[in-house]
């Protein structure tokens, strides 16, 4: 096959081993090259410097795009939860995963649908499109016909990646130990182990199926959105066949008239906010690719539900009182929220009180504007990245947060990066008052 698209996903544990211990190689050698070259210019650069050029994010993005499965959904969740933090550079080099990932040859996607629906599987469609439509870090999707004319979206999993998932996450782990990026001290094993969870949840494609229709549920009536159906009797826990719903990117939305792009990006932000302080429930992947845009009906194409968990009441009771303190300006009862959802700690407090204090004055400098809030105005960032420096400089402060928080940030963080790209201008601090108002704090 002459497409470089088309790559084999290597499914044995010995070679996905060595195509970590090829990826570590090449970041290595780029290190002493870069060492090299700096140190000749005169200069003292960390080790920190060196491992994150784009050189190194280059070799790590090809290698996860061919592996796939779980190595590439954390450089995914890497790429998108950065935001602006990581140099407009790296930030360039890590999106390309969101979209980067290879083609399974012929014979081995034939060979996985055969085991699924078995050795005359074609039979069973009127038509099967050998082109993916797309692909990702789990599976790759094409279109298909029935005999009846509906006309499918058909996601197939590529070989390995649900016996993977354990092994390639504790691999990225341990190239995050030698790169020294993290604290000797940091305990990751919570987060790796719910890292996990959630991945061979999203490998599951019987358990996407239930919250597909789920969300049907949840949004029935709501003109804002469409979402396709399953088709359980051509789905496996490995082939998932849904209704394909026409869209385009929802990027293109970029091209649309302003009040367009406020409309869209208000109901991706209501949504956020029902699943928050409504469902308690939520998908929490909020990668540009899992939405579509129908400029025809105006209305938003919701896709891939893998990532859908229940967020618990304690959670949603500690952004309530998050959002609260922020509405009321009160900066006591924000910083004691901070601590309750997890973001920072009483020790951290305790060492950059200050400095917490002028970030969080900055941002609600920023978000406490009257009128509609901008997500263009990025003014605020390199205030608040100032403030932080001594933060993140002190490496024993580090700390992670409780896992149901990180989740559920990563899905308020993704959608207001895509307002932010959408320019959108929104009533943000209504919108959030109206939602934790239409809430009740648990018994």
């Amino acid at each position: 096959m002459s497409d470089s698209r088309y790559r084999k996903v290597p499914s044995a544990r010995l070679s996905r081993l060595a195509s970590f211990g090829q990826m570590a190689g090449g970041i290595a050698g780029g290190v002493l090259a870069e060492g090299a070259r700096r140190l000749a210019a005169g200069e003292r650069p960390q080790l920190s410097q060196l491992l994150l050029t784009p050189a190194n994010a280059a070799r790590v993005t090809e290698q996860l795009s061919r592996l796939r499965g779980a190595a590439m959904k954390l450089g995914q969740m890497i790429s998108m939860d950065a935001g602006d933090l990581l140099p407009a550079e790296l930030t360039t080099i890590l999106a390309r995963l969101r979209d980067s990932a290879h083609f399974m040859p012929p014979a081995q996607l034939n060979r996985v649908l055969a085991a699924e629906l078995g050795t005359d599987w074609r039979r069973r469609f009127a038509r099967f499109e050998a082109t993916p439509l797309a692909a990702a870090s789990i599976g790759q999707v094409h279109r298909a016909q029935m005999a009846d004319g509906r006309v499918l979206a058909v996601k197939v999993q590529y070989p390995g990646v649900a016996d993977s998932i354990d092994a390639d996450v504790d691999n990225v782990a341990t190239l995050l130990r030698l790169s020294s990026l993290l604290p000797a001290s940091l305990d990751i094993a919570p987060l790796l182990a719910e890292a996990k969870r959630q991945l061979h949840e999203e490998a599951d494609y019987c358990r996407e199926a239930e919250q597909m229709r789920r969300y049907h549920t949840l949004l029935a009536g709501d003109p804002a959105f469409v979402l396709p159906a399953p088709v359980d009797d051509l789905s496996t826990g490995r082939v998932l066949a849904m209704d394909f719903v026409p869209g385009q990117s929802i990027e293109t939305l970029q091209e649309a008239p302003a009040e367009t792009r406020d409309a869209a990006m208000g109901a991706l932000l209501g949504l956020v906010l029902r699943e928050l302080f409504e469902f308690g429930f939520m998908q929490t992947d909020p990668n540009f690719a899992n939405y579509r845009w129908q400029a025809d009906t105006g209305r938003i194409v919701l896709l891939d539900f893998g990532a859908a968990r229940a967020v618990p009441a304690a959670t949603t009771a500690a952004y309530r009182r998050l959002m609260q303190a922020g509405l009321a300006e009160d900066q006591a009862a924000l910083r004691a929220a901070l601590v309750e959802v997890g973001f920072v700690t009483s020790t951290t407090l305790e060492r950059h009180g200050a400095a917490l204090d002028a970030m969080i004055a900055v941002l609600m400098a920023h978000l406490g504007k009257p009128g509609l809030f901008d997500f263009a105005d990025r003014s605020f960032v390199e205030q608040v990245r100032r403030h932080a420096e001594g933060i993140a400089a002190d490496r024993a402060a580090w700390h992670i947060p409780p896992a149901d928080t990180l989740f559920v940030q990563r899905k308020v963080s993704g959608t207001a990066l895509l307002a932010v790209r959408m320019q959108a201008r929104l009533p943000l601090r209504e919108m959030v008052a109206d939602s934790i108002a239409g809430t009740a704090e648990p018994a």
